[in-house]
C-alpha cells in the first residue's frame, strides 16, 4: 500500500503541476515530518479545485453511470414570458434583419440597433428588479439560436453582453452601488458593455497576460484618492468600438500594502477585474478589427498608466485578486450557452435548407436527395443537429438548475462549434454552386465565413480539447481525486489514506466491471426502454472502460499527462462523446422515445460508441507504460474493437425521414430557427418551392407512369405536361400545379449576379 500510495500521490501532485518539494509531502513519512505545513497551491490550480461540478459530470468518471438520476433530472421549460419573447420580439427582430445588407453596410441598421436596445435584448440575463428581463439559460439560448439562423453579426451582438461580460460579473460579484449604477442602464441599452481579456501575448493562456495595475494614491483636485495605475493592451474585444463601459482583466500589484497586509512578489494580489467608463482619461478605444468580414463590432482596447479609483474593481477592493475565479465561474456558464446556441442555429439552418434543397434541385432527371453521395451528407447534418440540440438543452438545463457545469460547457463549446463546421460544410457541398455565389439568395456564405470565429474564441478548440476537457474533468469529476487533493493540501494523512484506498478499490472494481461487460456486451445493465436497450448497454460498458483507462493514464503518467496532448485529446474525445450520447438518451427519454426519431438516435449512438471505443483504443496503443496498456487492453477490450460506424441502411432511414414531407422530422430538427416569409430570397422561397414541389409530386408520378406505359412520348418537361393534358393523363388544374412548381424551381436555382459598377462596391 505504501508503494501504491507513493505512486498515486506522485501522479496526483504532477497533475496539479506541483514541484518536487510538493510531491515529497505526498509520501506518508514526509507528511509527518512536514507537520502539515504544505506550500500553497497556485491560483490556477485553486480555481480548478474550488469551482463546482454537476453530479452527472462526475458520473462520467465513476464507471457506473446513475442513469435513473439523469433521466429523472427535470429540465425547466421556458416560462410564459420567455416563450412570448422568443415568439414575439425575437421573431420581429429576425424579420428586420437582412444579412446581405448588414454585410454591405458593415453594421446593423439604426432601426435594428434601436429595437435591440428598446426590447432589452442586451439585458436578458439582468434581473427584473434591475430593469432586465431576468431570463434563464434556456431562454437566452433559444433567442441566440433563432437569431443565429438569420444573421451571425446580430447573434454575436446580442449574445456577448449576456455571456462573459460586465453584466454577469456585476450580477454575481458587484457591490450594491455598482449594480445600481450600471445594471439598469445595461439592461436598457443605455450602456454598451465589452470585456477585455485577450492580449497579443496571452490568448489561450489568458491567466498569464501582461496587463497590470499598481495600487497607488494620487491627488485629484487636492484630494488624495486611492486607486490603480493600469497599463494594458487588449485585442479581439467584441463590442469594444462602441462600448461605453469596459470590463478589464489585469494582474494587480500592491507593493506598499495600501489594501492591507503586504504580499510577496512585489505585492502580487492576482488577476483582478474592473470597470472603466469609456471617457476614462488615457483609455484608447474605438478602432475595429475585421473578423472574417463578419461586421460585428470588435476591436482593441489599450491604455498606459491609466488611473482609476479603487472602487472601479468589480466587487470593490475586497475582490482584488479574485478576478480569475470570477471569470472562470462566469465563463463556465456563458461558454455553455452562447457559442453552442449559435452553433445549433447554424446546424438547424443547414439541415432545414439542405434537406429542402435536396427535394427541389434536380439533376439527371431526379432530385439530388436520391443520390447516395448527397444522402450521406444529409444524414451527417441531421445526426449532428439531433445531437447538438440535445446537448444544448441538457447543458442549459444544468445551468438553470443553479449549477456551473464547467466541463460540460467546455465540451459543448468545442464539440458543438466543430459540429457547426461540419454541418455548414456539408450543406455548402450539397447546395454547391448556389452556395458559393454571395448575395441575397445565398443562405450559407456569411455563416461559412464565420466558422473560424466560433472555433477560435472563448478558448480555442485545440486548447479546449487537448488541455481543458480531460484536465478539468479529471480534477473536478473524478470520484476520488478531489478528496485526495484536499487531504494533500491539508496534510491529512488519514484522509489521504482513506481516499487513496477508495481510489484503489475504484480501479479494481472498474477493471472487473469493464472486463465482464466487454465479454457480455453489457447484458443485464440498466436500460429504461426496449428501443434503446443496446445503446444503454454500450454506454455502461464504455463508461467502465473509460474510468479504468483514465486511471491507468493518471497513475502511470502523473504530471506528464498534461504534456501528452495526443493522449489527453483522445481522453477528451471519449469523455465528450459520452456526455453528448447521454444528452441524446436523455432527450429520447424526455420525448417518450418517439419511433420517428429512432433512426436519428440510433445513428448518434452508433457514432458515439465507435468514437469512444476508438479514442480509448488510441490511448492504450500510445500509453508509454506498456504493461499498463496491456492490462487495459485485456480488461477493457479482451475481444478487440467491437463497434462500427452507422451503416448504409441506417443512413437511408435517417434521410428518408428527413425528406418525407409527412414525417415532420425536418421541421422537428430545425424547430428553433426563423422561417422567413415565402417571397423572401433564400430560405423563404426555398420552403415555398418545396411545398409546391410536394403538391405537384403526384402529378409528376402520373406523367412518369404514362411514359412507361407508352401513352406519352418522351419530351421536355413543359411539352410533356401539355401532352399529358391533351391525353387526359392529368387535368388542367394539375397542369397548373406542375407549372407553378416548375416556375418556382427555376427561380430558386438562380444565383445573384451584378453589373460591374455594382460589383466593385460589394463587401
Amino acid at each position: 500500500m505504501e508503494t501504491l500510495a507513493l505512486l498515486a500521490g506522485t501522479a496526483l501532485a504532477g497533475i496539479l503541476g506541483l514541484g518536487p518539494v510538493r510531491r515529497a509531502v505526498v509520501m506518508r513519512p514526509a507528511m509527518k515530518l512536514a507537520g502539515g505545513m504544505l506550500p500553497t497551491i497556485g491560483d490556477t490550480e485553486r480555481v480548478a479545485l474550488e469551482a463546482g461540478t454537476v453530479w452527472w459530470e462526475g458520473e462520467l468518471f465513476s464507471g457506473k453511470p446513475n442513469w435513473k438520476r439523469l433521466l429523472n433530472f427535470d429540465i425547466t421549460p421556458l416560462t410564459k414570458a420567455e416563450q412570448a419573447f422568443v415568439d414575439g420580439p425575437t421573431e420581429e427582430l429576425c424579420a428586420m434583419l437582412d444579412d446581405n445588407q448588414i454585410a454591405q453596410d458593415r453594421d446593423l441598421s439604426p432601426q435594428v440597433w434601436k429595437f435591440i436596445k428598446d426590447k432589452k435584448f442586451l439585458g436578458m440575463i439582468i434581473p427584473v428588479e434591475h430593469g432586465g428581463l431576468g431570463f434563464g439559460a434556456a431562454a437566452h439560448s433559444a433567442v441566440v439560436t433563432k437569431i443565429a439562423s438569420r444573421s451571425l453579426a446580430a447573434a454575436v451582438t446580442v449574445m456577448v453582453p449576456n455571456s462573459l461580460g460586465p453584466g454577469e460579473l456585476l450580477i454575481r460579484y458587484g457591490t450594491e452601488a455598482q449594480k445600481k449604477q450600471y445594471l439598469t442602464r445595461l439592461a436598457k441599452g443605455l450602456e454598451i458593455p465589452c470585456f477585455a481579456l485577450t492580449e497579443p501575448h496571452a490568448g489561450s493562456d489568458a491567466a498569464n497576460g501582461q496587463s497590470f495595475g499598481v495600487v497607488v494614491k494620487k491627488k485629484i483636485n487636492g484630494k488624495e484618492v486611492l486607486g490603480m495605475n493600469l497599463t494594458f493592451n487588449k485585442r479581439y474585444i467584441t463590442l469594444a468600438p462602441i462600448a461605453t463601459v469596459v470590463g478589464l482583466a489585469f494582474r494587480l500589484y500592491d507593493p506598499d500594502g495600501l489594501l492591507g497586509e503586504k504580499k510577496p512578489n512585489n505585492g502580487d494580489l492576482g488577476i483582478t477585474c474592473a470597470l472603466l467608463p469609456r471617457d476614462t482619461k488615457g483609455l484608447e478605444i474605438g478602432e475595429q478589427h475585421d473578423p472574417m468580414g463578419i461586421p460585428f463590432k470588435n476591436g482593441p482596447v489599450r491604455g498606459k498608466e491609466v488611473f482609476v479609483p479603487i472602487d472601479t474593481i468589480i466587487g470593490g477592493a475586497a475582490r482584488a485578486g479574485q478576478g480569475w475565479k470570477m471569470l472562470m465561474e462566469a465563463l463556465a456558464a456563458g461558454r455553455g450557452i452562447s457559442l453552442p446556441s449559435l452553433s445549433v442555429g447554424a446546424s438547424q439552418l443547414s439541415v432545414r435548407a439542405a434537406g429542402a434543397y435536396s427535394g427541389v434541385r434536380e439533376q439527371f432527371g431526379m432530385t439530388i436527395g436520391k443520390f447516395e453521395g448527397v444522402r450521406e451528407r444529409l444524414a451527417r447534418i441531421a445526426m449532428n443537429t439531433h445531437m447538438m440540440n440535445a446537448t444544448r438543452v441538457l447543458t442549459c438545463g444544468a445551468i438553470d438548475s443553479g449549477e456551473h457545469p464547467s466541463v460540460a460547457s467546455a465540451i459543448a463549446k468545442a464539440y458543438m462549434t466543430e459540429g457547426m463546421r461540419t454541418s455548414i460544410n456539408d450543406a455548402m457541398d450539397i447546395v454547391a454552386g448556389a452556395a458559393i455565389c454571395r448575395g441575397p439568395r445565398n443562405m450559407f456564405a456569411r455563416g461559412y465565413n464565420g466558422i473560424p470565429i466560433g472555433i477560435t474564441v472563448e478558448g480555442s478548440n485545440i486548447l479546449t480539447r487537448s488541455l481543458i476537457v480531460f484536465g478539468q474533468g479529471a480534477i473536478r469529476c473524478h470520484p476520488y481525486l478531489q478528496a485526495e487533493v484536499d487531504a494533500l493540501g491539508a496534510g491529512d494523512v488519514k484522509a489521504f489514506d482513506k481516499a487513496l484506498a477508495g481510489h484503489v478499490i475504484h480501479i479494481a472494481r472498474n477493471g472487473l466491471r469493464a472486463f465482464t461487460m466487454a465479454l457480455t456486451g453489457g447484458l443485464g445493465s440498466f436500460s429504461p426502454h426496449r428501443s434503446v436497450n443496446r445503446h444503454f448497454r454500450r454506454m455502461n460498458r464504455l463508461s467502465a472502460a473509460f474510468a479504468l483507462i483514465a486511471d491507468l493514464g493518471l497513475i502511470t503518467l502523473g504530471g506528464n499527462l498534461k504534456r501528452k496532448e495526443y493522449l489527453s485529446g483522445r481522453y477528451a474525445d471519449a469523455l465528450a462523446w459520452q456526455y453528448m450520447a447521454s444528452a441524446v438518451l436523455k432527450q429520447a427519454h424526455d420525448r417518450g422515445y418517439p419511433a420517428a426519431e429512432k433512426p436519428l438516435t440510433d445513428m448518434v449512438m452508433r457514432k458515439a460508441a465507435y468514437e469512444i471505443e476508438q479514442a480509448l483504443i488510441g490511448v492504450l496503443r500510445n500509453l508509454p507504460n506498456r504493461l499498463a496498456a496491456a492490462a487495459g487492453c485485456l480488461l477493457a477490450f479482451p475481444l478487440g474493437a467491437r463497434y462500427e460506424l452507422p451503416d448504409d441502411r441506417l443512413t437511408d432511414k435517417v434521410v428518408d425521414g428527413l425528406l418525407d414531407p409527412t414525417s415532420g422530422i425536418r421541421e422537428k430538427l430545425a424547430g428553433d430557427i426563423y422561417i422567413p416569409p415565402a417571397k423572401e430570397d433564400g430560405l423563404g422561397k426555398l420552403e415555398a418551392t418545396l411545398a409546391k414541389a410536394h403538391a405537384a409530386a403526384g402529378v409528376r408520378k402520373k406523367l412518369t407512369q404514362a411514359l412507361k406505359a407508352g401513352v406519352l412520348k418522351k419530351a421536355p418537361p413543359a411539352k410533356l405536361a401539355e401532352a399529358g393534358v391533351k391525353a387526359a393523363v392529368i387535368s388542367v388544374n394539375e397542369h397548373k400545379l406542375l407549372a407553378a412548381a416548375a416556375q418556382a424551381q427555376d427561380d430558386f436555382v438562380q444565383v445573384d449576379y451584378y453589373k460591374p459598377e455594382v460589383y466593385k462596391k460589394l463587401r
